[in-house]
C-alpha cells in the first residue's frame, strides 16, 4: 500500500472512529444519567411513593398544572380538602414540582418539596402587576406559575405551581462535562494511535535508510539493504541499494585500475630501464677502451642503434595507446570493401621480407562484396599487429599463416591463424592487457613491448567490434576480430550479383 493511500485512510479513520466511539459513549452516559427519569424515581434518597390513579392520565407536568388549574376554577373547594391535597402532593412530588396555596394572605397548604421557612414572604415579590397566569424563574434550579383563584366563600387566594428543574439540570450539569471530556479522550487516543502507527510505518525505515547511508560514509558498502516494502519508501530502498552496488562496483573497479596503474609504471620502467643499461653498458665499454677494435666499436654502436630504437618504439606504442584511452586519436572512417582490402593486405604481407620462410594462406567464404565502415589506417595497424605477435611465436620451420574473411547479416569477423607453440589456458584472458607479456622473463627481443594486442582490442572497439583469441599448445593460436556490417549491404549484394549476370 503507497504512503499516501495509507494517510488517507488514517484520516479517515480519525474521523470515523471518534464519531462511532463518541456516540456509544453518548448512549451509555445517557443510560446512567436518565435512564432512571421514568416510573418511581429517587428524590433526596428516598423512593417516592406511586402515583393515586387519579392522577395517572396525566403524563407529564404541564398536563397535570392544567388540571389542577381547571379543577380550582370550577371547584375550588377542592383546594381546601386535606385527601386531595395530599393525593395532590404525591403526584406533583413525583414530577418534581409542588404548589402552595394561599388564602387571605395566608398559605393554607405546601406541597413538601417547596415548604420552607419564609415560603410566603418569598412569593409575595410575584404578587406585583403581573396579571394573572403568569410564569416566571425563580431561582437557579425553580420556576414558579401563578394563577389566582376565588373560594367557595368569595375569599380571595393564589395558587402558586412550583417546578423543580434540578432532576435535568442536575444531571445535564455531570453529563455534558462528562461528554465533553470522553469526547476529548477519544479524540486524543484515536488521533495519537493512528499517527503513531503512520509515523512508525514512515519513521522507521526512514532510520534504516539513515543507518545505511551511516555504514557506507564509513566505508562499509557490503551491508545490503532490504526494506521488503511496495510504497515510495521501498522504491527509494531499491534506488539507494542500486546506488550501493553501483559504488561498490565503482570502488572496485577504482582500486583495479589503480592496481594497473602501478602495473603499468613499474612494467614502463622495467622496460625501459632494460636498453637504457644495455645503452650505458656499451657506452662504458667503449670508452674504458674494451672495444679496442673497429669491428668491436662497430658492434658496439649496432648495440645502442637497437637499443635506442627499441625504446623509441616502446614510446611511440605507449603514447598511442596513451591517447586512444583518452580518445585523442583521430579516426577517419570511410566505407569500404572488406574482402578486397583484406586480399590486398595479405598480398603486402607475402613481399614483407620477415615473411620470406612464412606461408600465407587467404580464405574467403563469401561470393560477394561486404561493406564496413573503416580506418584504413588503423585497422591496417591492427593486422599487422596481430601478425607480429604471431611472428614471434612461430616454429622454425613449416611457418603458416591463415587469414579468414567469414559474415553474417550484421558483422564480419576476420581471423588470423598461425601454427605457433600456442598459448596457455591460463594466460588467454589477460593477452590483450596493456603490457601483458606470456613470457615471465619480459624480454622484449621475444617478448615483444606488451602493448601490441592492447591497441588492437582499443581499435576495433572504436569501430564498434570485439576482439577475441583461441589458442591450443602445440597447434597454434587463432586471434579474431569483428567490424559492424553497413546497412546498406543488400543493395550492394544485389548490385554485385546484377553485374555479375550481365
Amino acid at each position: 500500500m503507497t504512503i499516501r493511500k495509507r494517510l488517507i485512510l488514517s484520516y479517515i479513520a480519525m474521523v470515523l472512529i471518534p464519531v462511532i466511539l463518541f456516540a456509544v459513549i453518548a448512549a451509555n452516559l445517557a443510560s446512567v444519567f436518565f435512564g432512571e427519569m421514568t416510573g418511581n424515581e429517587v428524590s433526596n434518597g428516598e423512593t417516592q411513593e406511586p402515583i393515586s390513579p387519579v392522577w395517572e392520565t396525566f403524563d407529564n407536568r404541564g398536563q397535570l398544572m392544567a388540571g389542577v388549574k381547571l379543577l380550582a376554577r370550577y371547584d375550588s373547594g377542592l383546594l381546601l380538602d386535606t385527601n386531595f391535597l395530599q393525593e395532590m402532593d404525591g403526584a406533583f412530588n413525583h414530577i418534581h414540582a409542588g404548589f402552595v396555596v394561599v388564602k387571605d394572605d395566608r398559605v393554607i397548604h405546601a406541597s413538601p418539596l417547596v415548604d420552607r421557612a419564609g415560603l410566603y414572604d418569598q412569593l409575595k415579590q410575584f404578587e406585583t402587576d403581573q396579571g394573572r397566569g403568569w410564569r416566571s424563574k425563580w431561582n437557579s434550579r425553580q420556576t414558579v406559575e401563578r394563577q389566582d383563584i376565588t373560594f367557595a366563600d368569595h375569599s380571595e387566594g393564589t395558587l402558586f405551581f412550583v417546578s423543580d428543574l434540578d432532576p435535568f439540570i442536575g444531571r445535564m450539569r455531570g453529563f455534558i462535562p462528562l461528554l465533553f471530556l470522553s469526547l476529548l479522550l477519544i479524540i486524543g487516543l484515536t488521533n495519537g494511535l493512528l499517527t503513531y502507527l503512520v509515523s512508525r510505518s514512515i519513521i522507521k525505515p526512514l532510520y534504516t535508510l539513515k543507518h545505511a547511508a551511516e555504514r557506507i560514509k564509513d566505508g562499509d558498502l557490503d551491508h545490503r539493504l532490504n526494506l521488503a516494502r511496495k510504497d515510495e519508501i521501498g522504491e527509494v530502498g531499491e534506488a539507494f541499494e542500486e546506488m550501493r552496488e553501483r559504488l561498490k562496483q565503482s570502488i572496485r573497479l577504482q582500486m583495479q585500475y589503480e592496481e594497473n596503474r602501478k602495473e603499468l609504471i613499474s612494467n614502463i620502467s622495467h622496460d625501459l630501464k632494460t636498453p637504457i643499461t644495455g645503452i650505458k653498458a656499451c657506452v662504458e665499454g667503449i670508452r674504458d677502451g674494451i672495444a679496442d677494435t673497429e669491428e668491436k666499436r662497430e658492434k658496439y654502436m649496432l648495440m645502442i642503434e637497437n637499443k635506442a630504437t627499441s625504446m623509441d618504439h616502446l614510446i611511440d606504442e605507449l603514447l598511442l595507446l596513451s591517447k586512444l584511452d583518452l580518445k585523442r586519436i583521430p579516426f577517419h572512417f570511410e566505407k569500404m570493401d572488406i574482402t578486397a582490402y583484406l586480399l590486398d593486405c595479405v598480398q603486402e604481407l607475402r613481399v614483407d621480407p620477415r615473411m620470406r620462410d612464412v606461408t600465407i594462406h587467404f580464405q574467403n567464404a563469401n561470393d560477394h562484396p561486404i561493406f564496413v565502415s573503416a580506418d584504413r589506417e588503423k585497422l591496417q595497424r591492427v593486422i599487422m599487429n596481430i601478425v607480429d605477435n604471431s611472428l614471434r611465436y612461430m616454429k622454425e620451420e613449416g611457418k603458416t599463416l591463415s587469414v579468414m574473411l567469414t559474415s553474417n547479416e550484421n558483422e564480419v569477423t576476420v581471423r588470423i591463424e598461425d601454427n605457433g607453440a600456442g598459448i596457455d589456458k591460463e594466460v588467454l584472458p589477460h593477452i590483450f592487457d596493456k603490457f601483458y607479456r606470456a613470457e615471465p622473463s619480459r624480454n622484449s627481443l621475444t617478448g615483444g613491448s606488451g602493448l601490441g594486442l592492447a591497441i588492437v582490442k582499443h581499435i576495433v572497439e572504436e569501430h564498434g567490434g570485439r576482439v577475441s583469441v583461441e589458442s591450443k599448445i602445440g597447434e597454434g593460436t587463432t586471434i579474431a576480430f569483428t567490424l559492424p556490417i553497413e546497412n546498406d549491404k543488400n543493395e550492394a549484394v544485389n548490385a554485385f550479383e546484377k553485374n555479375t549476370d550481365h
